[in-house]
């Protein structure tokens, strides 16, 4: 990553959740600021960062990356009506949650976690789009090969005797396990208790023939921008680690089953999916019995 220059997945993932509220309406996540903030690069929206994908799997694509905030956000809103009030958005990029706050009536805190290189960035797109700080806002620029993300957020006040959410999209499959884990271990440990969202891919051994296909094109292009993949997971072993680093409850959801759920609860019926599955997922985790 240069200097002033952003992460090229984040401006990926927040073109495709952009392209989902003028291409399918927004019917799964809706986001009013989306296409605001991404200011200049609203004209990759039509081929999102990925010709040579068909129409219906960049569809696809988008309906995943839709539902995934959408999951993280109705989370979130669950663990505030339970009382928490630290909300932690990590790899934030150009995640528009602190500006349409739905919480900040009730006192929900957001601390945005990036490079500082990113947030510099997002902060000229914000000025830009005319769009606010709010006051809930803190933001906390962390280099990891300087410092530690519990150092980070120490120093943006973060409160670690008090609950807190974690949302972390778009992050997982480029850092290494022992990043991974590592960031889930300082959740894990924290005394107030945490709960997270996240996202991870399977290896490409689970995949079919077709799929492992275009994981190499994928994996080949966003090597090429500086940003390999760097991690994969099976879920049951995932869930087994997660339970030992003293996480209570595992809630997992691959990219079909979540696609499909809610588009079950605005229809009131499925759409062909149920045989089919994918090797992306969306995961929950917490340390706190009472999110089970």
């Amino acid at each position: 990553m240069q200097p002033r220059s952003p992460s090229r997945t984040a401006r990926r993932a927040a073109a495709l959740r952009a392209a989902h509220q003028t291409l399918d309406a927004g019917r799964l996540f809706r986001d009013p600021l989306a296409v605001r903030i991404l200011g200049a690069d609203a004209d990759e929206l039509g081929g999102e960062f990925d010709a040579s994908r068909t129409a219906s799997e960049r569809r696809g694509i988008r309906l995943f990356i839709a539902a995934r905030s959408r999951f993280a956000e109705d989370r979130l809103a669950a663990a505030v009506e339970r009382g928490v009030r630290q909300l932690v958005v990590l790899g934030a990029g150009l995640d528009t949650l602190a500006y349409r706050n739905p919480h900040e009536a009730a006192g929900l805190a957001v601390f945005e976690v990036d490079h500082p290189a990113t947030q510099e960035w997002k902060r000229e797109r914000l000025s830009g789009a005319g769009i606010p700080l709010p006051p809930s806002l803190t933001f906390a620029p962390v280099d990891f090969e300087r410092e530690s993300l519990g150092d980070g957020l120490a120093a943006a006040g973060l409160d670690p005797a008090r609950p807190a959410f974690f949302s972390w999209l778009g992050v997982v499959p480029y850092l290494t396990r022992d990043a991974v884990f590592g960031t889930l271990g300082y959740i894990a440990g924290l005394p107030g208790g945490a709960e997270a969202v996240f996202d991870y891919s399977e290896p490409p051994s689970a995949m079919t023939p077709r799929g492992r296909a275009g994981h190499r094109v994928r994996a080949a292009r966003v090597a090429a921008l500086g940003e390999p993949f760097l991690s994969y997971f099976a879920p049951a072993e995932l869930a087994t680690e997660l339970r030992g680093l003293g996480f209570a409850a595992v809630e997992d959801l691959d990219a079909v089953r979540l696609i499909t759920g809610y588009a079950v609860e605005r229809t009131g019926h499925p759409r062909g999916e149920r045989e089919r599955r994918s090797t992306a997922h969306v995961l929950r985790t917490a340390t706190l019995p009472s999110c089970q």
